[in-house]
């Protein structure tokens, strides 16, 4: 039986680990080939090592555009380019929005929304010269509500989401769809390794979920994949939330 994303070729962005990592094993897992592009090389190399032909890893700074030219290289090796997921992103730490400089809030903002939009641009006029393409946007709950002491992390993917619907309705004329997904509170790998007091308020915000946990790297993939899938054939401009609830109310 095909995977759902059999003879796809995809690119994950930030795919070495984490969020970024659940989706490049479950892409692959569904038939797809993926070009990791992640500045981790140890972990980008042991991924594709792992997952062995459907997958190559490519050392890249997302947030700088000469960096997107062996990334795309690499995709058209595979036979073009069908998905890009737009995943790398961090919030770089909390602190309150009178204690941010220029900097911290220009390198959030690269690494989040700058990152978001040259994947954009470069996969864009590929996806168009093919036919059609699916891109998926990892936003955030805080791209949906303000957050206290993440002011430019909010703000950066709050222009997640509004260049998501924008370029949605932009790229529907060349079979483009572009969707977001927007996760909670997830179990990553870097969140798990947080100092223990910080550990501990995560740990408590989630209790008034009505899922009163968090969630997993792999459900968050699985969200991503069904935007990336056939599936979605008539979703574009659309915001998918796994976050436990937690915006319910």
């Amino acid at each position: 039986m095909s995977g759902r994303l059999e003879g796809k070729v995809a690119i994950v962005t930030g795919g070495a680990r984490g969020i970024g990592g659940a989706v490049t094993r479950r892409f692959a897992a569904e038939g797809a080939k993926v070009v990791i592009a992640d500045l981790r090389e140890d972990l980008g190399s042991a991924l594709a090592t792992e997952l062995g032909e459907p997958a190559r890893f490519i050392a890249a700074d997302v947030t700088k555009a000469e960096d997107w030219a062996p990334v795309m290289a690499a995709a058209e090796a595979l036979g073009g380019l069908d998905i890009l997921v737009n995943n790398a992103g961090g919030g770089l730490g909390p602190r309150l929005f009178v204690d941010t400089d220029l900097d911290h809030h220009r390198a959030v903002m690269d690494l989040n929304l700058t990152s978001a939009w040259l994947g954009m641009s470069f996969a864009v006029p590929v996806m168009r010269a093919r036919g059609g393409g699916s891109i998926v946007n990892i936003s955030s709950i805080d791209g949906l509500v303000g957050m206290a002491t993440l002011s430019s992390y909010s703000a950066a993917k709050f222009g997640v989401t509004g260049l998501t619907r924008t370029l949605a309705i932009e790229a529907g004329a060349y079979n483009i769809r572009v969707n977001a997904v927007h996760p909670g509170f997830i179990a990553t790998p870097l969140l798990l390794a947080s100092p223990p007091e910080r550990l501990a308020q995560y740990e408590k915000a989630v209790e008034p979920q009505p899922l009163a946990r968090m969630g997993k790297p792999e459900e968050v993939a699985g969200a991503v994949l069904f935007f990336a899938s056939d599936d979605a054939s008539f979703c574009t401009g659309a915001s998918l939330l796994v976050d436990g609830g937690r915006l319910a109310g």
